[in-house]
């Protein structure tokens, strides 16, 4: 599993500590840890919450990420930012027991963490512990187990309706605010990364449209 790392402006200084966390759980498990940054308070591209949606969007919905490690202050915003682009199913995630839910319950590809709120003596060892939890066994298992049928027809009857409800990514990506969707996908590393991994060529032709 290829696991892309976004963070938005106010809480950029905890890049490396979030990345370092997460490379030491998820790598020894297989999967792929890829930095979008930003890196640093001081990075060239500033991405606010909002535009932490439409990178995540892009990533996931183009197959350049399976799944999205984001938050902000209190992770509610960055939640809200990924909810509101299709093909993305974000949880709002403060401990391990929220990252093992929502993965068996929701099974969904992204989370948003609080970064700012609760973050203070151990906030290391709680991104550590919930990442061991968010991807300790197969996402969508159900939980209780006896209530996996359920479970998975939900998740079934929440993609359908989420194929009516929302519109398409590239027409998203096209209509919306030119320089709010191209500061999205300004980042340091952004074309390096994402040409290389991206397997929907429709979408990669829209991202090159709009940075030009």
């Amino acid at each position: 599993m290829k696991i892309a790392l976004i963070n938005e402006n106010s809480q950029a200084a905890k890049n490396g500590i979030i990345e370092a966390a997460l490379r030491k759980v998820v790598e020894p498990m297989g999967h792929e840890v890829v930095n979008y940054g930003m890196y640093s308070a001081e990075d060239e591209c500033q991405l606010t919450y909002v535009q932490i949606g439409f990178l995540a969007a892009v990533l996931l919905n183009s197959g350049a990420a399976d799944y999205v490690i984001t938050g902000c202050g209190t992770g509610e915003g960055a939640m809200l930012a990924c909810n509101s682009f299709p093909g993305v199913i974000c949880g709002h995630v403060e401990d391990p027991l929220d990252a093992y839910t929502f993965a068996q319950i929701n099974d969904g590809n992204a989370i948003a963490i609080p970064f700012a709120k609760g973050f203070g003596w151990g906030g290391d060892l709680n991104l550590e512990y919930i990442f061991e939890k968010l991807f300790c066994e197969e996402s969508g298992q159900g939980y209780p187990r006896e209530r996996a049928v359920p479970e998975k027809r939900n998740k079934k009857i929440l993609d359908e309706v989420k194929k009516v409800t929302y519109r398409d990514l590239c027409d998203i990506l096209k209509e919306a605010d030119r320089e709010l969707v191209k500061g999205a996908l300004a980042g340091e590393h952004f074309e390096e990364y994402f040409f290389a991994a991206c397997k929907d060529d429709r979408i990669a032709s829209t991202v090159r449209e709009i940075l030009g």
